[in-house]
């Protein structure tokens, strides 16, 4: 992709920010560090963010090298498993068919006559439910690049079929991960997530 897409998003960004930090753009070799050390190149519209626009740190989470080791930082940024980011991301998740059995067996407080025989079924119940929704093997091939607060979060997809593309992260209220689609029902890459949120945010801060 033409880098061109982010000229002047910088100074648009750091005027929105205000006093709110926002990384430095990465170096060549900075970027070729971080890639080589996940063992995987970032999407190109990602790449030309992280080189031309910054690191992060506002609005999305930043990334930076902590004793010679690169990571992502922010609310939730330690769900990415940086050892897995070259596997393929997974379209559907490994648990999905026991995820979907368990949606439809949730045990509800009508249907029990008895609190304490409907809390010890809802404990049984959680105890499968909740490893199993937020198995790591759910986002291999993923970085956790965005929260939008009660613990929703957002991810780019860096490895596989969906690579380049954002995911929505709404387990928190017990639904799967789902990719992120515009209003015409078409795929959000990373530009165009982040682009459409910078002029939603320009919008709002000027009150229009």
């Amino acid at each position: 992709m033409n880098d061109q897409i982010w000229a002047g998003v910088r100074e648009r960004v750091l005027a929105l920010a205000g006093g709110h930090f926002l990384g430095a753009p990465l170096t060549a070799d900075e970027l070729s560090e971080l890639e080589a050390q996940i063992g995987v190149a970032l999407p190109d519209e990602y790449r030309g963010f992280l080189r031309h626009v910054g690191a992060g740190g506002y609005a999305i989470f930043g990334v930076r090298r902590v004793d010679g080791r690169w990571r992502w930082e922010g609310d939730g940024a330690c769900l990415t498993e940086l050892s897995r980011l070259a596997e393929p991301f997974p379209v559907k998740g490994p648990h999905a068919d026991r995820l979907a059995e368990l949606a439809a067996a949730w045990p509800d407080e009508d249907d029990f006559d008895d609190p304490s025989a409907h809390e010890a079924a809802y404990d049984a119940w959680a105890e499968e439910w909740e490893p199993l929704l937020w198995s790591a093997d759910r986002t291999p091939g993923a970085v956790a690049i965005a929260h939008l607060g009660c613990a929703l979060r957002e991810w780019l997809i860096v490895s596989g079929p969906e690579r380049g593309r954002i995911w929505s992260d709404h387990r928190a209220d017990g639904v799967d991960m789902a990719p992120l689609l515009d209003d015409k029902g078409e795929p959000m890459t990373f530009a165009r997530w982040y682009l459409a949120w910078l002029e939603e945010a320009e919008s709002a801060a000027s009150g229009c």
